[in-house]
């Protein structure tokens, strides 16, 4: 089935992710290693404060006695260590600011490359892909990805890694100056520490996930409903549209309840565990102070380290929600890169070099979905320079011929060939730079005019462009406006008629100047008037190339050189105008129809998928 939507996965891959985050981080290797170097100095700048601490209340706490040391000189020895104190503090802060300021470029240009990496990934899916998606969820989750990317690098390179080192400094001090005690107190606290925050913080992990969910279904809602806002006013839906956003914030607000309800429960817990064991410490601490075995100074020291420890142990328990959090939403943009788009070049593809525009399309089936076929052994060819037209009822399969000739399909069976080369063996660059179109439904970006007409090549002359509009009947309606060229015309052209937009579709594809041009319903949103005024136009830019055109308008076609007629996925005729008329068949019903109806009035479109 083409275009299917893939079970979203359950499980995450936290440590694979790392991995192919850290290719992120390995091209700025140097100023990783800087950054580390630097947060190193800084840990072991704060390392030594508490010891120096401890010299300072040591000296202080000896009595100058007649044989001993003055006090003049006490306080000298004081103001050294109270200075050296002072310069550890300045040290540590200048260590980590450089630290921050040279990983700053680390952590933005990964950033940058990831987010350039998905909207080109996202941009190399296949339409089936865009067709099912929803526009506000994969921003939504292309926004949260590229900042959980920042979070995670920030969250392992300044918190965890510090803290583990900060860690191992404090236990080797207290092993190694004050037995083993003091060691299997802070050793027993952290471990449970960490124990509980991972179990209760994974278990707690639902409600985030599901916050998430519902943040980019209210989103998605939220942005669909403001894409489709003329629509939503037709039918007077604007509170459909609103409850349903509603409805999906409110599940959001209790699942948000529910996470906050935990992470309180969390934060108790841990400081319940420090506080213990803290009051472990300083009891141990107490009972050698008043045994005479360690000093005063020694209780500052143990206490300081202590806190020290245990302020940024405090702070892993957000370090690792905030991990779990980035990780997940990483997860999701990591699946998106991983999704392989339905069409791709295979590896011997070459490049298309188009000389005489030849089309043909040799016994092609397609379906969108296997149990509704629409196209059903299509045979025809397109000669070069020939102006062939594909006419026939609503739903028949006229506009899934474009899609194939672009390749935004691959046919089920049989081939569609350039020249001889079929589309599956060349490059789509290259296909695609051989083959304009004018759409049926013309969307344009949210731009000016000019950049929307040269949108081919952004670097043509105005001259050119000018030329164009002229061919398209487009240069009186940009010459009465007051910015001219430069007019934005909105997002998805909403600014401007359905006719003025294919006026700018048909002088764009005019700039491109391809050897294939389709004409897919080219002037379905045309008055009578106007459309007979750009015909002779579209008519000479034809003849410059081999072209395809997909109409309804019978009127459109009458010149074509030869005439195909499908319906139900089949061509059941082809011929000139005159040959078909003479068979009185179905294209004959069917220009009789519009003839009936008045040419004019039949603005019909082709709503085959």
């Amino acid at each position: 089935m083409h275009g299917r939507v893939e079970a979203p996965h359950s499980n995450r891959r936290d440590f694979e992710n790392l991995k192919k985050l850290s290719t992120y981080l390995w091209e700025y290797r140097g100023r990783v290693l800087v950054a580390l170097a630097c947060l190193m100095v800084a840990k072991l700048a704060v390392v030594a404060v508490p010891l120096v601490l401890k010299r300072i209340v040591d000296t202080l706490d000896v009595a100058p006695g007649p044989d001993g040391i003055g006090s003049e000189e006490l306080l000298v020895i004081a103001l050294g260590f109270v200075a050296a104190y002072g310069g550890l503090r300045i040290a540590s802060s200048l260590f980590n600011e450089l630290r921050d300021s040279v990983f700053s470029r680390v952590r933005y240009r990964a950033m940058h490359q990831l987010s350039t990496r998905v909207l080109t990934h996202l941009h190399r899916l296949s339409l089936g892909f865009h067709l099912e998606r929803r526009t506000g969820s994969i921003s939504k989750d292309l926004s949260r990805g590229t900042n959980s990317l920042s979070t995670i690098s920030n969250l392992l390179v300044f918190n965890i890694f510090p803290t583990a080192a900060e860690f191992l400094l404090v236990a080797g001090i207290l092993l190694s100056g004050y037995g083993w005690h003091y060691t299997l107190v802070v050793v027993v606290t952290v471990g449970l520490y960490i124990a509980f925050t991972l179990k209760f913080s994974g278990w707690r992990m639902q409600f985030r996930h599901e916050m998430n969910r519902l943040d980019s279904l209210a989103n998605g809602r939220a942005v669909d409903s403001l894409l489709n806002y003329e629509t939503v006013k037709y039918f007077n839906n604007e509170s459909l549209e609103v409850e349903s956003y509603d409805q999906h914030m409110s599940d959001w607000a209790d699942a948000g309840v529910k996470s906050q309800i935990t992470m309180s429960t969390l934060n108790f817990v841990q400081s319940a565990i420090v506080a213990v064991g803290v009051t472990l410490i300083l009891m141990l601490a107490a009972r050698d102070v008043s045994a005479g075995t360690i000093s005063i100074g020694d209780i500052v020291l143990i206490n300081a380290l202590m806190l020290q420890l245990f302020v940024p142990l405090n702070f892993l328990g957000v370090v690792y929600r905030g991990l779990q959090y980035a990780l997940a939403d990483m997860d999701l943009v990591l699946r998106l890169l991983e999704r392989e788009p339905e069409i791709r070049d295979s590896e011997a593809a070459t490049e298309l070099h188009v000389s005489d525009a030849r089309i043909e399309f040799d016994d092609v089936h397609f379906a969108y979905l296997e149990e509704r076929p629409i196209l059903k052994g299509v045979s025809f060819e397109v000669q070069p320079g020939q102006k062939v037209a594909v006419v026939g009822p609503s739903g028949s399969g006229k506009s899934t011929l474009s899609r194939l000739l672009f390749r935004f399909y691959d046919v089920d069976s049989g081939a569609i060939r350039i020249d001889g080369h079929d589309v599956r063996s060349v490059r789509q660059d290259s296909l695609r730079r051989a083959l304009g179109v004018v759409p049926q439904d013309t969307v344009m970006f949210n731009e000016s005019i000019r950049y929307n007409l040269a949108y081919a090549d952004v670097d043509l002359p105005q001259e050119r462009i000018e030329a164009a509009t002229r061919q398209a009947n487009l240069n009186a309606f940009i010459e009465q406006l007051p910015q001219g060229y430069e007019t934005i015309v909105g997002e998805r052209g909403l600014k401007l008629s359905g006719g003025e937009k294919q006026r700018m579709a048909i002088a764009r594809v005019i700039l491109k100047d391809p050897p294939i041009i389709v004409f897919d319903e080219a002037t379905s949103s045309l008055d009578t008037q106007t459309e007979q005024q750009i015909l002779v136009s579209l008519d000479a830019a034809a003849r410059r190339a081999t072209s395809l055109v997909i109409a309804h308008r019978l009127s459109t076609v009458v010149d074509a050189d030869q005439i195909l007629v499908l319906d139900a996925g089949r061509i059941v005729e082809r011929g000139t105008h005159e040959s078909l008329l003479a068979e009185e068949g179905l294209y004959a019903t069917l220009w009789q129809l519009q003839q009936g109806e008045g040419d004019h009035h039949v603005t019909g479109s082709d709503n085959c998928p």
